[in-house]
């Protein structure tokens, strides 16, 4: 009689956290080449968007100097739309989810605007604000205020009131009050409103840029596009989608931190 062997199975072994994403952007990148080379011929304009091109052109910007500038000054306005949405959409989400009546008294105002796309309101940004920096800013702005004041009306219905009570009875003014009970339970409604903030502020922002400014990723475009550069088109595409991901990254730290 034979005995059965009792060897432990062979452990099965994980593949890298980086191994399945970066398999997927391969395959991206595979799919890419595939329809703007194979499928295409190079007369056809969607050839002109061919890795092999976009990528020695995205080189060229980046040794020219041109992309940093264009980066370094789209960054600025982002910054300074979300400082602004930041700022006015704290203020008036506590102020909206302080009062009931001051809650359905603007609803119906704050759905309203918040279903216009920010870009509509371009012409009037021109308008008031003329060419340069400030328009911008006030699209992204306009794009990002949104989500900061719902999730700010959101973060002060959910303080408990027992814990106000609390407070008061302990003789805390209105503005203890703000800082010990009523901004510590809003704030993690406040960085999920300042994320989905950033990602609509991000898209905003390029097409915003388009609109008569001299500098910038979306006039980097639009500028590549006049020279029939596409390969250059595809480039600054390729940054964008880059920075958009590393921001999103970066926002989503913070907020698993926070």
């Amino acid at each position: 009689m034979t005995l059965l062997s009792t060897r432990p199975a062979p452990e099965q072994r994980t593949p890298p956290r980086f191994a399945v994403p970066l398999a997927g952007v391969v395959v991206a990148v595979v799919l890419w080449w595939f329809v703007t080379t194979v499928l295409v011929a190079p007369p056809n304009l969607l050839a002109a968007f061919a890795p092999q091109r976009s990528l020695p052109a995205l080189v060229d910007l980046a040794t020219s100097g041109v992309l940093l500038d264009d980066v370094l000054t789209s960054l600025r306005r982002l910054l300074g739309g979300l400082l602004v949405a930041a700022v006015l959409g704290v203020a008036v989400g506590l102020a909206v989810g302080s009062s009931t009546r001051v809650d359905e008294a603007t609803r119906p105002v704050f759905q309203f605007l918040r279903m216009i796309s920010p870009l509509s309101w371009a012409p009037v940004a021109i308008g008031v604000f003329g060419i340069g920096h400030r328009p911008v800013v006030f699209l992204v702005a306009a794009a990002a205020v949104w989500p900061v004041v719902l999730n700010t009306v959101a973060g002060v219905r959910s303080v408990d009131p027992g814990h106000v009570l609390a407070v008061r009875s302990l003789g805390a003014t209105r503005g203890e009050v703000l800082t010990t009970v009523v901004l510590p339970t809003v704030r993690p409604h406040l960085l999920t409103g300042l994320r989905l903030a950033l990602g609509l502020a991000w898209v905003v922002l390029v097409p915003a840029e388009m609109l008569g400014v001299t500098s910038g990723l979306g006039y980097e475009i639009l500028n590549s596009r006049d020279q029939l550069a596409y390969d250059k088109v595809m480039a600054v595409i390729l940054v964008i989608g880059v920075l958009g991901y590393l921001l999103d990254t970066l926002a989503r730290r913070l907020l698993r931190s926070a």
